[in-house]
Formats: C-alpha cells, structure tokens, sequence
C-alpha cells in the first residue's frame, strides 16, 4: 500500500503520519520528489484502514500495491534510483561501461587490461575471483589471491572493481571491494541475498538463466528488505531452445524492467551470445533500448584465456565497441555529455 501525500505537507504532520503506520507494525519507505511525497508501506497492510488514511487532510490518495515487490517497485519510488560505485554513478541517465576479464589470471595481465579498459572510456574494472564454473575440472579461479589483484588494478588506473560472490563465508573477502556481483547462478540463493542485504555495499543482481523478471525482481527485494538499496539489475540472457548462440539476449527486459522498477538495469552481451562478434551489435542495441550500462569481457590474449576466452573481446576491438556505444548514447540521448 502506498500513501500520496499532497504538495506542501509539513513535516511534522507527515512524520505524525509515518510514526502511527510504524506503530501498526510496518515499515515505512518514503520518496520525495518535486511535487508530491510517497510514503510505502512493507508488511502485512490487511488490519490498516485504508478509508480511514484516505480522510486525513494531508493524504491525496491511497493505492494498494498488488505486486509481491515493494521496495524495488517503481509506485513506490517513482524517479529513477542513482547508484554510486565510488565516483561513479548508475542510472538516472549516468551510463557505465563496465570491462575486464572473466577471471583474474596475473596481475600482469589484470592491470594491462584496467588500463586499456580506461583508455577506451570504461569507468568500472570486472574481474573474477571466485569462478563458478559447470565442470569441477575447469579453472576455479584465484580467489582471494585473485581479490588482491584487482586492488592492485584499481590502484594503477582509479577504476572501481566489480567481482562476484559465490558463497555468504566469501563475504568479508569483499570489504573493500566497491561493488558486489550476485551471478545468474546465485540469483535465488537467498541466504546469500539476504547477507548481502546488510552489507550497505553496491551490489550487480544478474538475472538467472531460467528466471522470469518477477523473480529477478523479488530477488533484489531480498537484498532491499535487509536495508540495502544500491542494488544494479543485469540482463545477461536466458536459456531458450536457440542453438547458435550460448543464451538468448532479451532485450525487451530492459524498457519492461525500467517500467516496473526504479532501480538501474544494465546489459551483458558476452554471457548472452557467448560470441566475442556478437558482443558489439548487442552492445550497440542494449544502448539503444534504454540500458543503464554494459558490462562486456576484455582479455588481452582471448585464444588463451582461462575462461570464456571465445567471448571476450581484445582491447583494440573494446575499443570499436565503446566508440559505437557512445555514438549511439548521443543520438537517443543528445542532452547527456558521455
């Protein structure tokens, strides 16, 4: 249930408000904007009259929110949230262009990629530490060791880090990591969700292979209820029965989840094609649909790389891409400097 209140509330009226709602036994999420304020309630609203909120004098209206998400839900926080990686801003019309490696391999080549990343227009590094891979055989990754690396990138190039969690144990690994990858296979591992709720760190939600956008949906609404709401979506493509491409990129995900959530939604084209030559039309499109970001792979020797080398990019061809990103950001969206 959500209340508008009217333009030009005062404050201790509306916090009058707000304390009975709590003393019901409810949360409270409020969004001021330019010209009205919401209050959302969380929990349980069946015992709360929704008439009687209705007659007070600095109520305009009360809605019922049918959808199982709340905190996510765009009714309840109607502008665009804007979420801060260091320096860096996500959504709201800021665009990030995430890049790197699938996994950390050496600090040689962790840092000559940050570097090359940056110089092409990146403002985010990515890089995995912790691999979870389908075959047990397959290269694991160097986990914390891998961690330490990309701190020594971020030292080099400013470049913020991204890296994925697999595990809750993994977590104090990750303090001063600034910002925290949910991959598609832990998108409903809720007792990783909810740790990671408590955390107040950043955190890039990828959407699972089979899941649904409700799902991807209540999945950020467990990480929101902890108390966290620096949460990014990621559309990386789902499981289909095409057999040319390693998923399927649904892009009309990305103007449906704008419609429904206030929270930013970026796009991974390598994960969804699993073809580096298809990584830079699909780059190209998810900037045109509205997409808050991209997060792309980048190696420096992809016939060698440890791990999806067959989808990751060379420097010079990032390059190519960003270059198109851009071009196509300044056509749809000519008022925002890149």
């Amino acid at each position: 249930m959500i209340v508008v209140l009217k333009h030009g509330t005062p404050d201790d009226k509306r916090d009058q408000l707000i304390e009975w709602i709590r003393k019901q036994g409810l949360d409270v999420h409020m969004s001021v904007g330019k010209n009205q304020t919401i209050l959302g309630m969380v929990g349980d609203t069946r015992s709360i009259d929704k008439d009687l909120i209705a007659c007070l004098d600095i109520v305009d209206s009360v809605k019922t929110v049918t959808d199982p998400f709340k905190l996510c839900n765009r009714k309840f926080h109607p502008a665009p949230s804007v979420i801060n990686v260091g320096d860096v801003k996500i959504g709201g019309g800021n665009f990030v262009m995430i890049a790197g490696p699938c996994s950390v391999e050496s600090e040689e080549q962790i840092v000559q990629v940050a570097r090359s990343v940056k110089a092409s227009g990146a403002t985010m590094l990515r890089g995995g530490a912790f691999k979870p891979r389908t075959s047990p055989y397959d290269f694991q990754g160097l986990k914390a060791d891998g961690l330490e690396l990309l701190k020594i990138a971020r030292a080099e190039t400013g470049l913020p880090i991204v890296s994925e969690v697999m595990g809750i144990e993994e977590l104090p690994l990750f303090e001063d990591i600034d910002m925290i990858q949910i991959g598609a296979r832990n998108m409903q591992n809720f007792n990783l969700l909810r740790e990671v709720g408590r955390t107040r760190k950043p955190v890039l939600l990828k959407r699972g292979l089979s899941n649904t956008l409700k799902e991807l949906l209540m999945s950020a609404e467990y990480i929101m209820s902890g108390g966290n709401e620096q949460v990014v979506l990621c559309e990386r493509g789902i499981r289909t029965f095409s057999d040319y491409t390693r998923n399927t990129l649904d892009l009309a995900a990305v103007p449906m989840l704008h419609k429904l959530t206030h929270l930013p939604v970026i796009v991974d084209p390598s994960h969804s094609t699993g073809i580096a030559d298809l990584v830079s039309p699909m780059a190209v499109a998810a900037a045109a649909c509205g997409a808050d970001g991209l997060i792309i792979e980048v190696h420096n020797d992809p016939m060698h790389a440890l791990c999806d080398g067959a989808q990751s990019l060379k420097p010079e061809d990032y390059a190519e891409v960003a270059k198109k990103v851009f071009a196509v950001r300044s056509i749809m969206n000519p008022e925002v400097a890149e």
